[in-house]
C-alpha cells in the first residue's frame, strides 16, 4: 500500500504490523513538501516544517502508543498557536515576534492522542483580497489546476490535505473557511457547532462564529480527528442513508453556478438510490434576505473581530503589535510586503467599530440573526419537514486566482450555518472540467455524528475522490 492517499487507520495498521514507522512517515511527507517546493509545481501550502518533527516521530517509535494518532503527522493553520519552534502568524510578518506561552488546546489534544504536528499551513490574512496569499505564503494554489484559487481561510490545510502533504489538517471556518477550500480540493471538511472544539489559542476572526475542524481525504478520518479534538466517539457507522430524511433548499442555495447545480443534482440521485428520502424546496432564508438586516450583521462580526484580535494580541507574549491600531499602523510601515496586493480598508472598517460586545445593540443584533438563521431557518426546516439534515451545493468550481482584482462574489452552502453556528460537512461529489465541486450536508446545534453518517454514506455510494495530478494551468 502507498503512503500517498492512506487513511489514518491505514496507516495506523502498518506501524502496528511493523511495516511503517513515525519517523519513516515524517520524512515521507517532509520530503515531499521539500520536492514541491524546490522541482514544483509551487503550491504555497505550507508556511514552514517543524524542526523537531523528526525527533518527535523517534520519541514517539520509542515509547507506547499515545493514541488514535500515535505517529500521524498533521498540519495546522497559521492561526492556531503552537508553543514549539515555530511561528504562529497569521500569514503575517507582523506577529513572526509573537511567542505564544503554550498550545493552542486543539493542538495539545492532537499531540496527546500521539499526532506530530508537521508544519503550519498557508491562509488568507486579514489582508483579503484573494483567497489563500498571505505576505509570509505568498498566493496558494489549486493542486488541481495551478492558476484556480484554493478558495477560503484555511487554503493551506485543504490544499495539503489533498496533495498528500500530511495524513490530516486542522482548519478554521468563519463562514465558509473550512466548506469552501474542502469543495475546491476534493477533500472532506467538517465545520463543527461552534464551541464544540476549543478555540483557546486561536488568533480570532468572529468568536460566535469561529470552529476549529479538520480537514481530511476520507469522512472516517474527519470523525477520528473530531473524536480527539473533543474526547468524544464519532463513528461512520453503516448504512447511514437508508431512510434519512434530507432537506434540499433551492432558493438562494442552488442556482448561482450551473456546474455546482449538475453536480448536486448527480449527489441527489446517489443519496436517493441509496435510500435517503429526498424532501425538496426546503426554505431556509436568502442570502438576499439576510443582506437586507446588514446592519446587524456588521455590528456582529466587527465588533466581535475587534474585541478578540485586541484581546489576542494584547494577551500573547512576545514581540508584536498589540492592538489594531499598531497592526495597521505595522502593515503601513511595511506596505511593500504586507500589502502588496491588496489594502487594508477591510482591516480599517473592523477598526473603526466599537469593541463593546456587552451593550444593547450588540446584542439585539446577535438575537436577531439567531431567530432568523436559527429559529426561522436551519432549525425550522429541520423541524418543519422532520429532516434529518440539510444537503446543497458547496461553491462553485473554483475560479481563476486574480491578484490585481481578488475573488468574485462568492455565492455557496456556507452563510446560513456560518451564522448560526452550526455544524456542516463538505463531501468531494463531482469534477467540473477537471475541477472539484463538493456537496455539504448541514443540520443543528450538536448534529456532528449525523452529519458525519450520512456524509460517509454518501461517499462510499458515489467515491469521488481522487488524488490531483498537478496539472499546468490552462484555460477552460
Amino acid at each position: 500500500m502507498e503512503i500517498q492517499e492512506a487513511t489514518i487507520a491505514q496507516l495506523r495498521a502498518r506501524m502496528a504490523a511493523g511495516e511503517l514507522s513515525a519517523v519513516e512517515l515524517t520524512r515521507f511527507y517532509l520530503d515531499r513538501i521539500a520536492a514541491l517546493n524546490e522541482n514544483g509545481p509551487e503550491l504555497r501550502a505550507v508556511i514552514e516544517t517543524n524542526p523537531d518533527a523528526e525527533a518527535i516521530a523517534a520519541a514517539l517509535d520509542a515509547g507506547p502508543a499515545r493514541g488514535p494518532l500515535h505517529g500521524i503527522p498533521v498540519l495546522v493553520k497559521d492561526n492556531i498557536d503552537t508553543a514549539d519552534r515555530m511561528h504562529t502568524s497569521g500569514g503575517s510578518f507582523a506577529l513572526l515576534g509573537s511567542r505564544p506561552a503554550r498550545d493552542a488546546d486543539v493542538v495539545a489534544r492532537l499531540r496527546a492522542a500521539g499526532a506530530i504536528v508537521l508544519g503550519k499551513t498557508n491562509l488568507t490574512t486579514w489582508i483579503t483580497g484573494s483567497s489563500g496569499w498571505s505576505p509570509r505564503g505568498g498566493q496558494c494554489r489549486n493542486p488541481y489546476r495551478l492558476d484556480r484559487s484554493p478558495l477560503g481561510s484555511s487554503a493551506g490545510s485543504a490544499v495539503g490535505v489533498a496533495a498528500n502533504l500530511c495524513a490530516a489538517a486542522l482548519g478554521v471556518e468563519t463562514v465558509g473557511s473550512i466548506l469552501g477550500p474542502a469543495s475546491a480540493n476534493c477533500v472532506v471538511g467538517l465545520k463543527p457547532t461552534v464551541g464544540l472544539t476549543s478555540r483557546d489559542g486561536l488568533i480570532p476572526g468572529v468568536h460566535s462564529m469561529d470552529s476549529i475542524g479538520p480537514l481530511t481525504r476520507t469522512v472516517a478520518d474527519a470523525a477520528l480527528m473530531l473524536g480527539v479534538l473533543t474526547g468524544r466517539d464519532y463513528s461512520v457507522g453503516a448504512d447511514g442513508l437508508c431512510g434519512a430524511r434530507i432537506g434540499v433548499p433551492r432558493d438562494g442555495y442552488f442556482g448561482f453556478s450551473d456546474h455546482a447545480d449538475a453536480v448536486a443534482e448527480s449527489a441527489l440521485k446517489v443519496l436517493a438510490s441509496a435510500g435517503a428520502v429526498i424532501v425538496d424546496d426546503v426554505r431556509l432564508p436568502t442570502p438576499d434576505e439576510l443582506m437586507e438586516h446588514g446592519a446587524a450583521l456588521a455590528t456582529v462580526q466587527f465588533r466581535e473581530a475587534k474585541h478578540w484580535k485586541n484581546a489576542y494580541l494584547t494577551g500573547t507574549p512576545g514581540d508584536h503589535p498589540r492592538s489594531l491600531d499598531e497592526l495597521i499602523a505595522y502593515n503601513r510601515e511595511h506596505a511593500d510586503v504586507e500589502l502588496r496586493w491588496f489594502g487594508q480598508e477591510s482591516l480599517e472598517m473592523v477598526n473603526g467599530f466599537s469593541a463593546d460586545v456587552s451593550d444593547v445593540d450588540y446584542r439585539d443584533a446577535v438575537a436577531l440573526l439567531r431567530r432568523l438563521v436559527r429559529d426561522e431557518g436551519i432549525d425550522a426546516a429541520l423541524g418543519g419537514s422532520e429532516l434529518d439534515a440539510l444537503v446543497m451545493p458547496t461553491m462553485a468550481p473554483p475560479w481563476k486566482i486574480d491578484l490585481i482584482n481578488g475573488d468574485p462574489p462568492v455565492t455557496g452552502s456556507a452563510l446560513v450555518p456560518g451564522l448560526a453556528g452550526y455544524p456542516a460537512v463538505n463531501v468531494p461529489a463531482g469534477f467540473v472540467h477537471g475541477l472539484p465541486v463538493g456537496i455539504t450536508f448541514a443540520g443543528g446545534a450538536g448534529s456532528e455524528s449525523t452529519l458525519i453518517r450520512l456524509a460517509h454514506g454518501f461517499e462510499q455510494a458515489s467515491v469521488v475522490r481522487r488524488a490531483p495530478e498537478f496539472l499546468a494551468p490552462e484555460v477552460i
